[in-house]
């Protein structure tokens, strides 16, 4: 047999993954581990795909994704005054933005500022594309310090990376916060990677992008969370032509195009009202944080569908696994991080679940 790539070495197991072996026998857990929303596809979005399934619309779209997708995507950041000098492709969800980005600007050694906690992916795929990620600490409050990310910037830095709101703490950067690091990014002459795919889940006042402040920046985003389209791969990227023109090249020999009948459903997507499920996850928000509160160090989170509590005692994996034998299924924190000091709750799950979930949790605490 022959040896594995050395590339294959970078890459840990996921979080999630490990929670699931970990759990493999327990029978009807409460689980508040999965990132996805416990609503399903809208119907008229639904139906939107069968008719490009059943009209014949199957097969490959050009590798940038469909004209008038990507044109209403762009439509949709101008009303919203993002009138970027800049160019949009459709990707296989914001999980192949991130790759396709990541490959187009970052050669081995370079490095990218990424706060912590972070989305489980940004680490590992630039440990396996020999990029060097750069952490900017976030504890305990978990908002960026736009003078902490001076500090960190290089000859070798290519790019901030900011996800708000954030995976997995929740937390929302304000707009001050983003223009000051608009500025470091100005500069520094470097690109601000924005992934924006929970945008729509925001419980307070009004989401704020980078963009706004600095046009040099690559907005992702996506249907997986506004809409409950996981299983159709289905994202975006809005940011400087050059740099879209070399993903949709990298795409060619990769995705080589996103979904297409997932495509024509997103043109659906697009016009649909999220300000129903928003208010459902508003109060669910509500409920978990005020569930905990008394029992846990735990902040407040602003967006998103994720709370991060600290661990009792400071270990997070620890905690976890006493949590599984209780048969409740959350993540360690450290999957998100370089510490091990807190766990990951998503509360995209019915409120039943989410009051089974509060009361584990409140005997744990005083165990």
């Amino acid at each position: 047999m022959i040896p594995l790539a050395q590339r294959t070495t970078r890459i840990d197991s996921s979080g999630i993954r490990k929670v699931f072996a970990l759990a493999a026998d327990l029978k009807n857990p409460v689980n508040l581990s999965i990132g996805q929303p416990h609503f399903d596809i809208p119907g008229e979005i639904k139906e939107a795909a069968i008719e490009a399934i059943r009209t014949g619309k199957n097969t490959y779209t050009q590798t940038a994704g469909l004209t008038e997708l990507r044109e209403k995507i762009k439509q949709l950041y101008w009303n919203k005054g993002l009138n970027m000098e800049g160019d949009v492709m459709v990707t296989s969800g914001v999980s192949g933005g991130i790759l396709l980005t990541f490959l187009a600007i970052l050669d081995e050694g370079d490095e990218i500022i990424i706060p912590d906690p972070y989305f489980v992916m940004y680490k590992h795929l630039c440990n396996f594309i020999h990029a060097k990620p750069v952490y900017v600490d976030t504890y305990p409050d978990f908002q960026l310090d736009p003078e902490k990310i001076a500090r960190l910037v290089t000859p070798r830095t290519k790019a901030i990376l900011i996800n708000s709101p954030c995976n997995p703490t929740g937390q929302v950067y304000p707009a001050e916060t983003l223009q000051a690091v608009a500025a470091v990014a100005d500069k520094h002459g470097l690109l601000i990677i924005t992934d924006e795919i929970y945008e729509s889940f925001l419980y307070e006042g009004e989401h704020h992008s980078p963009a706004e402040y600095y046009p040099y920046c690559m907005i992702l985003s996506g249907f997986s969370k506004s809409s409950a389209m996981t299983g159709w791969r289905l994202g975006y990227a809005y940011g400087p032509r050059e740099i879209i023109a070399a993903m949709i090249n990298i795409q060619m020999y990769s995705f080589v195009c996103a979904p297409s009948f997932a495509q024509y459903a997103g043109l659906a997507a697009l016009d649909y009202d999220m300000s129903a499920h928003r208010a459902e996850y508003r109060q669910k928000r509500d409920r978990i944080y005020q569930g905990l509160k008394p029992f846990y160090n735990v902040v407040k989170p602003s967006g998103a569908f994720y709370i991060f509590p600290e661990a009792p005692g400071g270990d997070g994996e620890a905690f976890v696994k006493r949590a599984i034998q209780n048969n409740l299924l959350i993540v360690p924190g450290n999957s998100f991080s370089e510490r091990n000091t807190h766990f990951r709750i998503s509360y995209a799950a019915s409120d039943e679940t989410i009051d089974k979930g509060i009361e584990i949790l409140k005997k744990m605490a005083g165990d």
